[in-house]
């Protein structure tokens, strides 16, 4: 017998039901101390008379003659009946009754009888317990102590197989593989010992008939104890929530995809997590191939037909090399393959089971011997598709898992699909337009650097790796006459394309700017102009094309001589330089800040510095010292310790610099420009002031030939004499009065230069035939490589370059 401590106790029980016995006549002839308890009545009031005259009210008596009939056809009876107390009131009480056989002739009938009240709800417990057992849809078990069954009801037996005789006697490791057997029955041996129920607790359950078949149970359990405190066994309720936690587990795994998928505007990194998420808790193996065009950044065919590149894969089985085609192998799917289908068709496909060596050959291919090795058994294949484009495709399999996809399980794959394409086309859009922007900015920054006498340049330029693409960033190194060099690094506020167009102006404007000879000061202020008007053209070509506003820009602007030794700079908004002199000391020279360029109306200030040979000049932009965890003041201190690090390259440092102070991804672009000055020894230099009068050009003549014969350029003192005879015989005509100088310099180029305190600038100009003059200065442009005219403080100087034989 099962007993439940919540239950009452058995009101017919001898404990506590009120017995008597009649004879065959229907007299007492025995009665029991409880029912003098339940009826009122004495022994010896009762004794030996008719138990209807003595107990039953009057207008009760029908009924108890019929159920004395109905007593007397049949062993036994169980009913209820009014009986009379002696106090006089009438009370129902369930009465059973059965009867004995004597010796001799005669019967009795053994009644016992409890409060109606009583039986009723003993009754509605022992329906309840019965049908619990019978009819309830929750699995019910009841063990001894020592865990072997001692009842199971038909829905639990139902879930192992099995009848409810079957079970009884058994073990639950008779029914359960052993670690879940043992799962089980550890969590029942601690109720057991504690008394503390288990509720709702989850716990796996396959069955040793179904090993194969995941299932999961919810399990509440407690122990039993008769009225003693005696511990007579445990008792559990089991249900079958598999198909609730796999909903569970589906639920969880749709909002990891949507926290992990699409993290970045990486295809390649998209495709990666859509693998890694799918991997282990929907599939053994994963794997993603995009079309071609689409793992580039580019459009996909409409169609969808073409090969696909091994874009992600993931597994959690080992020995798959065989078995999948590598990381960014192209691979070609016929249109007849499942996966051709799939990706012209846009529909999923599911083979729930590869029964056939010819369904395997079908979905693997060329490769169906490993996958069969490997023990591949089902398959899903989803479309990447977004906005009515097909991107590729992801296969799903399983080989260590045993159980087979499911429909529920291509829903999930499919909602994991739609995100991933989704995220993927973005990430797509955003790599075409990222290339595209970037292409420009490197089509727009110089390339090879030429060797210069005024210094040894190294520079990096490293593009954001932040979401919102490349910067306007940029340096240049532009050679001006005199064997000087102009040094610029500039920051074009804004991202993407129209910061990078805006950028690709600036430098232009810059170059167009430095041919001019300007100070640093002066090429600012039209660099501020410039930014200005482009700002007003924006806003105003905005009402019918919208884009991003250029806001300004910064700039830093640095000309070095290496005869004087002299580097003159200025800054707009910018950073200040950084310069490390030869004994290693580095400063940050305390060069006035000037507004962002685009402000207009406030002027520029230039700084003059002395630098001795093999000082290091390095400017930089504003990604290289601005980092969220660590303050500028930090940053510059990191710039100057490894500025000051000796016997390097100056490639050397600009690489240890980056690598120092940049993160794997910067999130702004980064421009770095490093200038090891040199000097030109003075045997290189030849500087002559000359008489101011008529034989002034002869006298230029006779100084240069020497000089050209010191250098042995012989083969240039023809061409050089034209050049120098014309630009000193114009020095003296146009600017009559002043000195004239004449400085050579010997170069990449032989630099010939003459300079005087007039302002007027030579022309050149076609001479017509009637013309007496005007043709020496288109002599001079056609004998020399380069020629110009440079304007200082006092007076101009005239310029020309010759390539060296």
């Amino acid at each position: 017998m099962v007993f439940f401590p919540e239950s009452p106790e058995d009101p017919f029980s001898v404990a506590s039901a009120a017995s008597a016995v009649l004879d065959h006549q229907g007299r007492v002839v025995g009665w029991g101390a409880l029912a003098e308890a339940l009826m009122g009545y004495r022994a010896a009031e009762v004794m030996g008379r008719p138990a209807l005259e003595a107990l039953v009210h009057p207008d009760d008596h029908q009924r108890a003659v019929h159920a004395a009939a109905q007593c007397a056809r049949a062993p036994g009876w169980f009913g209820l009946l009014p009986v009379l107390h002696r106090d006089g009131h009438r009370t129902h009480v369930g009465v059973r009754a059965r009867r004995v056989t004597r010796e001799g002739p005669g019967h009795e009938w053994f009644v016992v009888a409890a409060p109606a009240q009583d039986v009723i709800q003993w009754e509605t417990d022992r329906s309840v317990l019965d049908n619990l057992f019978r009819r309830s849809p929750i699995g019910l078990a009841v063990h001894a102590p020592d865990l072997r069954v001692l009842r199971v009801n038909r829905a639990l037996a139902r879930i192992g197989g099995l009848t409810p005789e079957q079970a009884r006697g058994h073990r639950m490791a008779d029914f359960l593989v052993e670690a879940d057997a043992r799962t089980a029955e550890d969590r029942l041996r601690e109720v057991l010992a504690t008394g503390r129920p288990t509720i709702f607790t989850e716990q796996s359950c396959r069955l040793l008939i179904e090993p194969d078949r995941e299932r999961f149970v919810s399990v509440s359990a407690f122990r039993l104890e008769d009225s003693t405190g005696r511990t007579l066994g445990v008792t559990q309720l089991v249900e079958d929530v598999t198909e609730a936690h796999r909903a569970r587990l589906r639920l969880a795994l749709l909002g990891e995809a949507g926290a992990r998928i699409g993290t970045t505007l990486d295809v390649a990194t998209t495709a990666r997590e859509l693998a890694e998420v799918i991997v282990p808790d929907l599939a053994d193996c994963a794997t993603v191939d995009l079309l071609d065009p689409v793992s580039r950044g580019e459009e996909p065919s409409q169609d969808g037909f073409g090969p696909v590149r091994r874009t992600a894969m993931s597994c959690d089985v080992p020995h798959t090399d065989d078995v999948l085609n590598p990381l960014g192998s192209l691979i070609h799917f016929p249109p007849g393959t499942p996966q051709g289908r799939c990706l012209a068709e846009q529909v999923p496909l599911l083979v729930p089971r590869l029964e056939t060596p010819g369904d395997l050959d079908t979905v693997a291919q060329e490769r169906a011997p490993e996958a069969r090795a490997l023990g591949v058994h089902s398959v899903m294949m989803l479309p990447l598709a977004a906005r009515g484009l097909v991107l590729g495709l992801v296969t799903l399999w399983r080989s260590r898992s045993p159980e087979a996809f499911e429909d529920d399980d291509l829903t999930l794959a499919g909602e994991f699909a739609a995100r991933a394409a989704v995220s993927i086309d973005n990430a797509r859009r955003y790599t075409r337009q990222h290339l595209a922007a970037l292409t420009l900015q490197h089509r727009l920054l110089p390339g090879e650097l030429p060797d210069l006498p005024a210094a040894e340049i190294a520079h990096c330029y490293i593009p954001a790796g932040a979401v919102e693409g490349v910067g306007g960033d940029w340096f240049d190194v532009i050679p001006l006459s005199g064997a000087r060099v102009a040094l610029v690094v500039g920051d074009v506020i804004g991202h993407g394309i129209d910061a990078a167009a805006t950028m690709g102006r600036l430098r232009t404007a810059v170059h167009t700017l430095a041919e001019l000879d300007l100070d640093p000061e002066e090429v600012l202020s039209h660099l501020d102009d410039l930014v200005h008007r482009l700002a007003a053209e924006q806003e105003t070509n905005s009402q019918d094309f919208p884009q991003d506003q250029v806001t300004g820009a910064s700039c830093l602007y640095a000309v070095y001589d290496p005869i004087s030794r002299s580097c003159s700079l200025a800054r707009a908004g910018h950073p200040p330089p950084a310069v490390r002199t030869p004994d290693g000391h580095v400063t940050f020279p305390d060069l006035p800040a000037g507004p962002p360029l685009g402000l207009g109306g406030l002027p520029f200030e230039s700084l003059e510095l002395h630098l001795p040979e093999g000082s290091l000049l390095a400017l930089y932009t504003n990604g290289l010292i601005h980092a969220p965890e660590h303050d500028i003041d930090t940053m510059l201190d990191r710039l100057a310790h490894h500025l000051a690090a000796p016997a390097r390259t100056v490639t050397e440092t600009a690489h240890a610099v980056v690598g120092a102070l940049l993160p794997a991804h910067p999130a702004d672009d980064v421009a770095l420009l490093l200038a090891r000055t040199r000097v030109l020894p003075d045997d290189r230099v030849a500087t002559w002031t000359l008489p101011a009068d008529a034989r002034a050009a002869s006298h230029a003549r006779t100084l240069m030939t020497r000089q050209l014969a010191t250098w042995n350029l012989d083969e240039l003192t023809f061409t050089t004499e034209l050049v120098v005879s014309e630009l000193v015989t114009n020095a003296y005509r146009y600017a009559p009065g002043g000195p004239v100088t004449l400085r050579l310099i010997l170069g990449p180029h032989l630099i010939c230069e003459v300079s005087d305190t007039s302002n007027t600038a030579p022309h050149l100009r076609r001479a017509r035939t009637t013309d007496e003059g005007g043709r020496g200065l288109f002599l001079v442009a056609q004998l020399t490589e380069r020629w110009g005219t440079r304007y200082g403080r006092e007076g101009k100087t005239v310029w020309t370059e010759q390539r060296l034989p």
